[in-house]
């Protein structure tokens, strides 16, 4: 099996260029948590640059980026599924308050 020298330097691009970019959103964590943004601003802003970071895994790590349409779906209900999960308690709180 010949291997194309040219696609190998193409996904070595990609490869190295997400890993920077994984770096940079991780700077970017830190310098946010130095901030005086306040807790619950400051985890809505780590949460999203942790959802970026983990789209750019999913995407070219684990090869997503070239899956067919329907891997979309799940991974769409994976994540809709998951931040329900996470806002439960948030709603349990609310719920609490209010009576």
């Amino acid at each position: 099996m010949q291997v194309d020298q040219a696609s190998v330097r193409a996904a070595t691009r990609r490869y190295v260029g997400v890993f920077a970019a994984l770096l940079g959103l991780t700077a970017v964590t830190v310098a946010v948590a130095e901030l005086n943004v306040g807790v619950r601003l400051g985890i809505v802003i780590a949460m999203a640059i942790a959802a970026i970071k983990a789209s750019l895994v999913a995407a070219v790590f684990m090869h997503l980026s070239a899956e067919r349409r329907w891997i979309y779906g799940i991974l769409i209900f994976v994540v809709v599924m998951a931040a329900g999960l996470l806002f439960w308690p948030a709603w349990g709180e609310y719920d609490r308050a209010r009576f």
